[in-house]
């Protein structure tokens, strides 16, 4: 992450560190968070459409993330969401650590710089806020703990997805209103994007395969739902959510 580098982001950061904080009231938190957003997504427009100008500020890449610990499936779910709401691709598998001397998930995320900033910082404050959360859920009487934050947390990873990528259709649509005549417009210029990922990573990975639908049997989809639409990501400023990926 460069955003130390990144005066922009280094704001944004600073401000959902207040979001995460469990002292803030919800009310404060999603203040916050529409700060944030409303940032990110401004400055996320205007990087996109300077890349789609001048390629080299803006380069597709790829990064590694290596999770491990209890809740990891859901939590490597949490993060290829994001990654794929705001326009990249990933794939993960299972591998042996040597040095931990255990086997950990490692997540391969391939998407343009801008975009992988964005989907870490939101990733990392997504889960503060997600393990925050699933620890006030009451499993059902009888119900073991850990198969409801399993489901707790599907719901959240769900409403979140849906959120993002319904935000990023808005988004682009209210930047073309307001751009010159003559210009490219923001939604066929994240479209482009999105295709030269795809490519990219297809070639990287010509026999990748769907991973089996895993069957979870607690009952805190509903709750873990419910506060994924809570987390506020901005409303209709993160709309551009993948914008600020474009942003960072």
């Amino acid at each position: 992450m460069t955003t130390q580098n990144n005066p922009m982001l280094a704001k944004v950061r600073a401000i959902l560190a207040k979001a995460e904080d469990p002292a803030a009231s919800p009310e404060e938190a999603q203040a916050y968070f529409a700060k944030a957003a409303a940032l990110m997504a401004k400055y996320g427009i205007e990087r996109a459409m300077l890349a789609d100008a001048k390629p080299e500020t803006d380069r597709p890449t790829t990064r590694v993330i290596v999770e491990s610990g209890s809740y990891v499936l859901d939590r490597v779910n949490l993060l290829m969401s994001v990654n794929e709401a705001l326009g990249g691709q990933s794939v993960r598998w299972r591998t042996w650590d040597r040095t931990a001397r255990k086997y950990v998930q490692r997540v391969e995320l391939h998407g343009y710089e801008s975009t992988l900033d964005r989907v870490e910082m939101l990733y990392t404050s997504l889960m503060l806020q997600a393990f925050n959360g699933m620890k006030h859920g009451t499993p059902r009487m009888g119900e073991s703990t850990t198969a409801y934050r399993k489901t707790w947390l599907a719901g959240f990873r769900s409403a979140v997805f849906q959120r993002l990528t319904d935000s990023e259709r808005q988004a682009a649509a209210e930047a073309d209103l307001s751009l010159p005549a003559g210009s490219r417009s923001a939604e066929l210029v994240l479209a482009s994007r999105d295709d030269a990922i795809l490519a990219l990573f297809k070639e990287a990975h010509p026999k990748v395969r769907t991973a089996p639908k895993r069957r979870l049997t607690g009952s805190g989809w509903h709750a873990g739902n419910a506060a994924g639409k809570r987390a506020d990501l901005g409303n209709n400023h993160l709309a551009n959510a993948r914008r600020t990926a474009l942003a960072a």
